[in-house]
């Protein structure tokens, strides 16, 4: 509950929460989602009132989908999003069609779909966030649209921020023991910190039209993305598939509804068509990467820590999502006193890379290595599931992640390594189907076939006040597929694999060491950082 504080007069001069969340757009609003779902009260400032009028993004991806699903939120279903959208440069949409080339080399991704209970899922923006709104408020957070960060200061034990109210003018402090900065591309948070950014840098400036004509009859094919190309215009034409398009341009030029009118009808190739606009916008296209993600209490979350240009492979919003996803169970952690303050050192060391990972990623490919005046040719072009769901992180919270291996891989080139996202695969529990990435909610989770593995979980939760609940695999869960536990997981029938609350494995054992339960607590003090330890000494595999 926030505390306020009023002074002598009776003017209230400070409140406080355990986080600020500072920008109410898409991975702020799902920051206060994962955080209030942990349990964690926030308060989110954002100066606008609502979504914007411009959808802005609109793929969703398979990893994104399990955040959502993991912390119920529902987003409907579509019939666009299974795999990267089509792409085709043509003259115009009803002129000549000049190619059609794939995101990723090959073109057979889908964003890890087979590899998941769930699958990447198109809805604009502007349809998401009241969603991850309606869901905030349900799970606790305190919302405060109209209201604008001013200034902050930070110590030792918390940042006190100045909030405006824009309706009145009205002043206060709000005194956080952290800051999420959610804040967008040219963050105030992050201008503050003096925090520099490195990578490809400003592209272009772009200007975009979005409208509402009847253009469906030019989907048939499948593609959904238009690069035009005439003597006189070089533009780029995408549909919503909601009936709302938006035309890009990259030159820079404020037009009038009427030029507006013309230049998207030069795009489609027609006269006859009516074309009813709704609004405009301006924005930098940039690749940019910030040199680091955290600043003693704040950290950077979003386009405020990479800025990445709109991609076919989702790299923008669905980044900044994952950054909030991992962010939110350690600050729950360290907040309810479970964890040392250091665990949260590992967001940047996890989350930096990831983010550098797929800027380079992002420009190996043919939509924006054009852009480079001198394109890389080292950079080996990644399928989509090795990206989306294949990442590797290695920090103080993973033991085990093995120096040689690669930053990311297909899911099913894993077999269960620390440091991998915990593989889905289909089980019964109650005599229901449900996937393992259920068994992933609050808590660590120790999977095994081995009983034994039972006891020593409850006595190293015990001693190092982590909640650690025990999975036999078998007996509590069974597989669909037998022996599937095993490969997936690199086990042996004696083994365990320790999982973290965002669902990716912490350690493993291969087999049984003489004492597991001191080796699973000598895992947790050095995986979950408690503020409850007991000297011993981990199996590393």
């Amino acid at each position: 509950m926030n505390e306020i504080t009023h002074a002598a007069d009776g003017t209230t001069t400070t409140e406080a929460a355990p986080v600020l969340i500072v920008g109410g757009s898409l991975v702020g609003l799902s920051a206060a989602v994962f955080l209030t779902w942990h349990g964690v009260p926030v308060v989110l400032v954002d100066k606008h009132r609502g979504s914007s009028p411009h959808p802005r993004a609109i793929g969703f991806t398979t990893r994104t989908v399990e955040h959502f699903r993991q912390v119920g939120v529902d987003v409907p279903p579509s019939s666009q999003g299974m795999k990267p959208p089509r792409r085709a440069r043509v003259e115009s949409l009803t002129g000549t069609w000049l190619e059609e080339y794939p995101w990723t080399p090959g073109g057979g991704g889908a964003y890890g779909a087979e590899d998941s209970p769930v699958h990447a899922i198109a809805i604009t923006q502007d349809r998401l966030e009241p969603l991850l709104r309606d869901r905030s408020v349900e799970l606790g957070a305190d919302l405060r649209l109209g209201t604008e960060l001013t200034g902050f200061v930070q110590d030792d034990d918390g940042v006190t921020a100045t909030l405006r109210r824009r309706d009145d003018g009205h002043e206060y402090r709000l005194r956080a023991q952290y800051v999420v900065a959610a804040d967008g591309a040219t963050s105030a948070v992050r201008e503050k910190l003096g925090i520099a950014r490195h990578g490809a840098g400003p592209l272009s400036v772009q200007r975009s039209i979005l409208f509402r004509a009847p253009l469906d009859e030019y989907l048939r094919h499948g593609v959904v993305q238009f690069e035009i190309e005439q003597p006189d215009l070089k533009a780029f034409l995408t549909t919503y598939s909601d009936g709302r398009w938006v035309l890009m341009l990259g030159d820079d030029i404020e037009r009038d509804a009427d030029e507006q009118r013309r230049v998207v009808r030069q795009a489609i190739g027609r006269t006859d068509i009516p074309v009813e606009l709704v609004t405009t916008g301006r924005w930098d296209l940039a690749g940019l990467i910030a040199d680091r993600f955290s600043d003693g209490r704040v950290f950077l979350v979003g386009d405020a820590a990479h800025q990445l240009p709109p991609n076919r492979g989702g790299f923008g919003a669905n980044t900044g999502i994952d950054d909030a996803h991992n962010l939110a169970w350690k600050l729950a952690a360290v907040l309810a006193g479970r964890s040392e303050a250091r665990l949260l050192d590992t967001y940047d060391a996890e989350r930096r890379p990831v983010a550098d990972l797929r800027h380079d990623q992002l420009f190996a490919r043919a939509d924006y290595k054009a852009y480079l005046t001198a394109p890389r040719t080292d950079v080996p072009v990644l399928d989509d599931a090795s990206i989306e769901l294949g990442q590797l992180y290695r920090s103080a919270a993973v033991l085990g992640a093995d120096a040689g291996l690669p930053p990311a891989r297909r899911p099913e080139e894993w077999s269960g390594q620390p440091g991998t996202r915990a593989p889905h695969l289909w089980i019964t529990v109650d005599g229901e189907e449900r996937s393992t990435l259920d068994l992933f909610r609050r808590d660590w989770v120790l999977l095994s076939e081995d009983e034994r593995w039972a006891a020593a979980a409850t006595r190293a939760a015990g001693r190092s006040g982590t909640p650690v609940t025990f999975v036999r695999i078998g007996t509590d869960a069974n597989p669909v597929e037998p022996d599937a536990f095993r490969t997936a997981y690199g086990l042996e029938p004696t083994g365990a694999a320790l999982v973290r609350p965002d669902g990716y494995i912490a350690w493993r054992t291969i087999t049984a060491p003489a004492d597991p339960t001191q080796a699973l607590n000598a895992a947790l003090n050095a995986t979950a950082v408690p503020t409850r330890t007991v000297e011993s000494t981990a199996t590393k595999s």
